[in-house]
Parts: C-alpha cells; sequence; structure tokens
C-alpha cells in the first residue's frame, strides 16, 4: 500500500455478521462506501452496506466482484479461507494478507509464531495421530485438548483429567490435528487489541479486563482493575511484538492468561476486531474499528485515549428466550451506550448486541453496571 485510499472509495469485507456491520458504520462514518460478500441475505453487515455480495467465501464470481467494486477489503472472521484472500490480493491491497490470517488459523502455527516473538505460551504438544496420543507425558494433564483449526468461542475444546478423558475428548473431536495445553491455574484474563500499519507503525488499545463464561466473553472492563502497570506494560509489549514479527496490516487482538503467581503468557490471537474492543466505540477517541479503516486504506494511526472508564456486557441470545429485556429499565441510568446487532433470530449463546457503561471512574462505571445486570438477567461478576 503506497498511498492513502482517500474517503469516497469502497471498502470491502468478507463477512457480514457484527464485526462487519460495526467495520461498515466506522467506514461510512468516515465517508467510504461500503462493500460485503456474505452468503446471508438477512447478515447485519449486508442489511447497512451500500453493496452486498450473497455468495459464499469460495465463489470466484462473488470475489471477483468484491475486487470489482473494492479499493481495498478487510475481513471479520479469522475463519475466513486464507485463499480468498490471497485471490482478493491478487487484484486488491488485502489487510490482514493471507499468510498471517492462515497463521491465526492454525494453533499450532500459533504457537510457533509466539515462540519466534519471544512470548512465552502455556506448555502444549500437537496430536496428530494415535501414536501421538500415546506419547503425550502425564505433565501436560491437566489439559485442554483443542482443535488445531476453526475453534473459537470455546467450540472445538474439551477439558481433560486423565488419560482415559483425553482418549475420549481426541475421539470426540473426530481424531483431527489438536493441540493439548497444560491448564495452568490462571488469576486473570485479559487482552490488547493492536493495530499495524503498512509503514509498521503500531498503536494500541487500553488493556482490557475480561470474564468468560462457558468460553464466550461476558464482561469487559477498562481499565484492568486487578492487573498491576508493570504487567498491563509488558502485556502491550508482548502484542506489539507479536504483531510486528507476523509483518501484520490492520487490527489484531492478543488474548493472555494472567497466572496466580504474577506471570503472564500468552494464549491465542484473533486477526482482526474483536468482541472484547467493542468498549472503544463509547470510551475511547478512536475505535478498533477506526482504526481497521485506517489500517486498511494507509491513513494514519494515532494512538487510542481511554476517555472514560468503562465496563462493557456482551447481550447473548439467552436473555430474549421466553421474554423482551426491559430496556427502558436499562436506558434509564447515565452512561449506557445499547447497541444491537440486528439480528432477527435470538438463540442461547448467539451474541445479539453488547452494552458498554462509561463513567467518569472505575467505580462508577461497575456501579451502573450491576444495576443494568439485574433487569436483563446477566449474573453478577
Amino acid at each position: 500500500m503506497t498511498r492513502l485510499i482517500p474517503p469516497g472509495a469502497t471498502l470491502g469485507v468478507m463477512g457480514g455478521g457484527q464485526l462487519a456491520r460495526m467495520f461498515v458504520h466506522a467506514a461510512q462514518q468516515m465517508g467510504y462506501s461500503t462493500a460485503v460478500l456474505d452468503a446471508d441475505p438477512a447478515s447485519p453487515a449486508g442489511l447497512v452496506a451500500h453493496h452486498h455480495i450473497r455468495t459464499d467465501y469460495l465463489d470466484d464470481a462473488g470475489l471477483a466482484q468484491l475486487a470489482d467494486v473494492s479499493a481495498a477489503v478487510t475481513t471479520e472472521f479469522e475463519n475466513v479461507p486464507a485463499r480468498s484472500l490471497a485471490r482478493l490480493a491478487e487484484r486488491r491491497p488485502v489487510a490482514p494478507g493471507a499468510a498471517a490470517v492462515a497463521v491465526c488459523q492454525d494453533r499450532l502455527a500459533e504457537k510457533a509464531h509466539f515462540v519466534r516473538s519471544g512470548v512465552a505460551c502455556a506448555p502444549h504438544a500437537a496430536i496428530e495421530s494415535s501414536a501421538h496420543l500415546e506419547s503425550i507425558g502425564d505433565e501436560l494433564l491437566p489439559g485442554i485438548l483443542k482443535t488445531a483449526r476453526l475453534g473459537y468461542d470455546g467450540k472445538g475444546q474439551v477439558r481433560v483429567r486423565t488419560r482415559e478423558q483425553l482418549q475420549q475428548a481426541w475421539n470426540e473431536l473426530a481424531n483431527v490435528t489438536c493441540v493439548l495445553e497444560k491448564m495452568l491455574p490462571l488469576a486473570h484474563e485479559i487482552s490488547v487489541i493492536v493495530a499495524r500499519g503498512d509503514d509498521g507503525s503500531v498503536v494500541d488499545l487500553p488493556v482490557q479486563q475480561n470474564l468468560h463464561r462457558d468460553g464466550i466473553l461476558a464482561v469487559t472492563r477498562v481499565p484492568a482493575p486487578d492487573v498491576n502497570t508493570d504487567l498491563q506494560s509488558r502485556a502491550i509489549e508482548s502484542a506489539r511484538k507479536i504483531v510486528s514479527e507476523l509483518a501484520y496490516v490492520g487490527v489484531l487482538c492478543v488474548e493472555f492468561f494472567v497466572l496466580q503467581d504474577g506471570s503472564l503468557v500468552v494464549n491465542e490471537m484473533a486477526p482482526r476486531p474483536h468482541n472484547s474492543g467493542h468498549y472503544s466505540i463509547d470510551a475511547c477517541d478512536v475505535s478498533q474499528f477506526d482504526l481497521q479503516v485506517r489500517a486498511m486504506t494507509g491513513a494514519p494511526l494515532v494512538q487510542p485515549r481511554l476517555h472514560s472508564a468503562c465496563v462493557m456486557l456482551n447481550l447473548l441470545g439467552d436473555l430474549w428466550i421466553g421474554r423482551e429485556p426491559d430496556w427502558a429499565a436499562v436506558l434509564a441510568h447515565p452512561g449506557v451506550h445499547l447497541h444491537l446487532y440486528g439480528k432477527t433470530e435470538a438463540r442461547a449463546g448467539r451474541k445479539m448486541g453488547h452494552l458498554t457503561v462509561t463513567a467518569a471512574n472505575a467505580h462508577e462505571a461497575d456501579a451502573v453496571a450491576r444495576k443494568v445486570a439485574v433487569p436483563l438477567g446477566i449474573e453478577a461478576w
């Protein structure tokens, strides 16, 4: 990318879910037209974009149409086929590129990249066959068996404590290539969102402290309340190493575990904006989606500033089952920002929206968020 793609051009995105929808909103606010490739005629992003190409990610005609109308292309989902991004890159700038996304799509390649970057990760071993399974040492148990590919939001993961459970989990996961990670004594989960430009410049959002339930993000708090500044600085430095070593262009989220002994290990990375960064729309002067637009268009990357303490609550489809959430009770509180994604069907575990509470300080944000959680039926943290 040698020059700025100015507002007025069309920016394309592979995928039509909520991440693409928020990208589309950010791009349109900056004066760009938008194009979405997603087969679902009711996709959240497709409903608000200027162009909706209703084809599969591997459809040659659809990819050609996206390249025809777009000045540059990005992705909202790590499991978009890397070869489709490579195909698009033959005609248009694509950020992130296919090679970087391919690393993020494979847990073994991802962990090898962490090692090259000099960032510690959990002890682990690859399991590609029954022979590998039998050779696993007891020092990795208890552990978590994860499929090497196509896992997210806790999918493709099984906790195992014994060799018998490991064998059973391996069978349940259909004997595909897996990674067994040693289960570590966790104190906290945090994440860092970084953006890197084609010129090598890197900026970051503040460290986010996260709470997951059933493998799905439930609560994000910023500033991170239980993580000291030294550890936060180390997490940011590690995320910057990871994105730079990958020669990545775009927005990347790196998730970390803070262990009970105070040490830090990297868990995984996502080559896109991330659920834990949604708060940045309301609490920062530059959101993760603004950074996504800037990175793919060659615009300058400026360091985001947190102007409000905040708590973000994920709104899952469970909240709609058997009732309609009491929005009047929710919106009666100050600093409440409601974001619904335009999905017509609520299902258990489905991300329907998020809610960010901003305030002058972390104590006030947390207090209001706890009040809001009550009428929504969200479990306290």
